[in-house]
């Protein structure tokens, strides 16, 4: 039991399980960001483009209610919003990873005078460039 307990610990603590936590609630804040940015900013334009209708109560009704059975419908417009709400969240999760990706390349390009390069990128490209030398030399050599 002590090893269980052990092993629990660890595994709660090391940084993977940290950064997964943090992660599920920056998106979950970021959900309810993006939901108040859908049906608060980005719907109501489009609903009065449409003439004033609201896009989310929009259905296609295949039964109508009586008494003794609910109503079946077909609630298109809600899926409208779910699209716009993808739509925003892969549009942004694409601008945060494009910066991210840029800020990387910046990071690991050699040549890029305002970071300090990493020893071990600069050999490793000090390297390269010898290779590159020693082989236009063979090829010079061979002709």
């Amino acid at each position: 039991m002590k090893n269980f307990v052990q092993e629990f610990k660890n595994f709660a603590i090391k940084g993977n399980m940290i950064d997964m936590a943090i992660g599920i609630i920056i998106g979950a804040s970021f959900n309810a960001v993006v939901n108040t940015l859908v049906k608060k900013i980005i719907m109501p334009p489009l609903s009065l483009a449409t003439d004033g209708v609201n896009l989310s109560n929009k259905k296609m009704v295949l039964r109508e209610a009586t008494d003794t059975v609910e109503e079946v419908a077909i609630g298109y417009g809600e899926m409208i919003e779910v699209f716009v709400d993808f739509g925003i969240v892969a549009f942004t999760i694409f601008i945060l990873l494009k910066g991210i990706n840029r800020f990387r390349d910046k990071a690991e390009n050699p040549e890029d005078p305002e970071v300090e390069t990493p020893k071990n990128i600069e050999l490793l490209s000090n390297l390269e460039k010898l290779m590159k030398e020693q082989n236009e030399l063979l090829r010079d050599i061979k002709k």
